[in-house]
């Protein structure tokens, strides 16, 4: 045994010439460092999840759900812009008369001209209508005059059906039928024609 060979080191420790034994000490960093990394990540999950609890037990959840319905969900009256419709005075309208009733069309032309009007032709209806309409009356017209002339001479009559010719002119023809007494009051289509300007509002019980 070696004089450098320290006491109880024999064998494969025994230090023999030039040449010695490593020491090697145990590998604990990559532990700790591990270690560590995983307390860091469990102490943001819990950090996480708290924050989560106090949102929700604190009305945050109740405020993003409002938030949301509200968003979902329009105000009464504020579904649609007011539509754009035309003034009576823009409106010319030929009035036919499909009945028997002599002077019907005429009296009812003059009629519509006291409410602001404009009166084209008047007369018999075509043999094509000439009593052949059940109803109050029928408005007749080029497909754009759905968007606004009908709605708007619609309000002076209960009841009128509409129908689209392949006319290519602005005006609209109001053709009396069998059961047609008389037109709305003035204070009624006047109500009607307010109510058509205003947009729709939201459906209720919905949101």
């Amino acid at each position: 045994m070696s004089m450098l060979t320290p006491p109880g080191m024999g064998g494969k420790y025994r230090i023999k010439g030039d040449t010695y034994p490593r020491m090697r000490r145990p590998r604990k960093r990559g532990r700790l460092i591990l270690a560590l990394v995983g307390a860091i990540v469990a102490l943001g999950l819990i950090g996480w999840g708290t924050l989560q609890l106090i949102d929700v037990f604190g009305g945050g959840g109740k405020s993003h759900a409002a938030a949301d319905h509200k968003k979902d969900c329009p105000s009464p009256g504020t579904s649609g812009a007011p539509q754009a419709l035309p003034k009576p005075a823009q409106i010319t309208v030929n009035v036919y008369n499909a009945t028997p009733r002599a002077g019907l069309a005429k009296s009812v032309a003059d009629e519509l001209k006291k409410r602001g009007f404009a009166i084209g032709k008047v007369g018999n209806a075509p043999e094509e209508y000439d009593k052949k309409v059940p109803g109050n009356g029928i408005l007749l017209g080029a497909p754009a005059a759905a968007r606004g002339p009908f709605s708007v001479l619609g309000t002076q009559l209960k009841g009128a059906a509409q129908k689209t010719d392949t006319r290519d002119t602005p005006d609209v023809d109001l053709i009396l039928g069998t059961t047609f007494a008389d037109l709305n009051t003035p204070k009624d289509a006047d109500t009607a024609l307010a109510a058509l300007a205003k947009p729709a509002p939201a459906p209720s019980g919905k949101c």
